[in-house]
């Protein structure tokens, strides 16, 4: 189907909505460069007002296999491909998405509910991954070992080589819809491998658009294949040795039990987190107070790396709570279209309502409601609770929603030992100018990165990104991605006289 019948708008509009909103259409599933009809349906709703936004086929058992054999199929292709040409394709996919930038953010603001300004940023990340993907495809370099370190291995040497790895199957969450996929395919298409996407149910439009930018940028159709389907149709994706690495990003019980299940193959999963963030009393506190409200709210707290717990210095904490809770209340709820809005949905009603009943359960515990707490239809007002205790679900859960709980404390010591005291470990942050904190930091937080004078929120493209403990295994960031998506090969040299 052409990408003007996919994008055909729809007269319909729901009496209570307070923009326009018409449905993007219809959407077919991609098997080895192929648009499918399935007849097996699936609608996208608007996690803000419940309206149709868009209706896609779902990928079968037939189409899960085809998918896959088209990637093994096409990986002689692939893995042959010059640096230069893959490189070029990537250059393209990152123009493409620029050069639709404004259509892309109205679809995620559609399909995952992110108001317009972060979904800009969202498509502005997305081209950028995929610029990055294009500079590191001529940079996957290999090195040259001397082998002449013992008596008769003279005039010996090895060189060591980075090849493609063979098919990849990417499984993507809501939350970042377009960069998330961004994440697996660049790489895969920098390292010269095949790559299959199964993404989220709740947002599939994004990269059903991505994957045409993909195709027309030139790379090989059957190196591609974006399959919306069900969680048990997607298991071959996880269980067929023809797929050579697994790259899942989503929740811990999911990643986890996904790489008991995936056999021989490499396995990268980034997964949760409840992140901490610690503020001394030496810090700027209106910058940490800023750098908090967007590092706790955006996209309604929606990211594994969204702050959740604050552990401010006592003798700071009572100036912080008044400059954070004046940019919280400053925050505007509501629909995502409307371009004031800064929080807008959680993803479904029953996240919403789990949120909720967490709060309660958390005020029932003692906890103290600063701001927010209240809900209209799936939108949570930003929430920040004190008096937290490390017991409660707000605190020791993952919460995935806008709100922050806030604690003291006397010890930096005790912090970090606060900081710790969780399953996860993907991202802190630590504002402070005293160096002996952050070398403290530094060296006692159990997490895959520490953010110094900034927020766990923090990521760049570009850097090493990945967790501790139950928040994940490996490391994406283009470069590290395509470490994971290569496989080291070792050559010597008998260089005989």
């Amino acid at each position: 189907m052409s990408r003007p019948d996919r994008l055909r708008g729809d007269s319909r509009r729901p009496a209570a909505a307070s923009l326009d909103r018409p449905a993007l259409g219809e959407f077919h599933c991609l098997i080895a460069g192929r648009r499918v009809t399935t007849g097996q349906l699936s609608h996208v709703r608007s996690p803000y007002d419940d309206t149709l936004v868009a209706v896609t086929h779902r990928a079968g058992p037939r189409e899960i296999e085809q998918a896959i054999q088209g990637a093994a199929e096409a990986f002689p292709i692939t893995r042959r491909l010059p640096s230069w040409q893959r490189s070029q394709v990537l250059e393209s996919v990152s123009a493409g998405i620029a050069s639709r930038a404004e259509e892309l953010a109205r679809v995620l603001a559609l399909e995952a509910g992110k108001p317009m300004k972060a979904a800009r940023l969202e498509v502005a990340r997305a081209a950028f991954t995929f610029k990055v993907a294009s500079e590191e495809a001529r940079r996957i370099y290999g090195e040259i070992v001397p082998l002449d370190w013992l008596p008769g291995s003279e005039r010996r040497e090895a060189h060591v080589r980075r090849v493609p790895l063979g098919p990849v199957a990417g499984i993507t969450p809501f939350n970042f819809p377009l960069n998330l996929v961004a994440h697996k395919v660049a790489p895969a298409v920098a390292a010269g491998d095949p790559v299959i996407i199964r993404p989220a149910s709740q947002t599939p439009v994004s990269s059903l658009l991505l994957a045409d930018l993909i195709l027309e940028a030139g790379w090989p159709a059957g190196a591609l294949s974006v399959v919306p389907s069900s969680t048990a149709d997607a298991a071959p994706l996880v269980e067929d040795d023809r797929i050579t690495l697994l790259s899942f990003t989503g929740s811990p019980a999911v990643g986890w039990e996904l790489k008991r299940r995936a056999g021989r193959k490499r396995v990268t999963l980034e997964l949760g987190g409840n992140a901490a963030v610690i503020v001394h009393s030496d810090a700027d506190l209106a910058y940490a107070a800023e750098r908090i409200a967007w590092g706790g709210f955006s996209y309604a707290g929606q990211s594994c790396i969204s702050v959740q717990r604050v552990f401010v210095h006592a003798p700071a904490y009572e100036r912080f709570r008044e400059l954070f809770l004046g940019r919280v209340r400053a925050l505007k709820a509501g629909d995502p279209l409307a371009e004031a809005t800064d929080v807008g949905p959680l993803i479904d009603r029953t996240a919403a309502q789990r949120v909720r009943a967490w709060i309660d359960e958390a005020r029932g515990e003692g906890a103290r409601v600063l701001a927010g707490g209240t809900l209209q239809g799936s939108v949570l007002a930003p929430t920040v609770l004190e008096d937290v205790r490390p017991e409660m679900r707000v605190a020791c859960q993952e919460v995935f929603a806008p709100l922050v709980g806030l604690v003291r404390y006397d010890e930096v010591a005790a912090a970090i030992a606060s900081a710790n005291a969780s399953d996860f470990g993907l991202q802190a942050g630590v504002f402070t100018h005293d160096e002996r904190i952050i070398t403290a930091a530094i060296e006692g937080i159990d997490a895959g990165g520490v953010m110094v004078n900034d927020v766990s929120t923090f990521r760049i493209d570009h850097m090493p990104y990945g967790g501790l403990k139950l928040s994940g295994f490996g490391r994406e960031g283009v470069r590290y991605a395509i470490e994971e998506m290569t496989e080291m090969k070792l050559v010597t040299y008998n260089h005989r006289m």
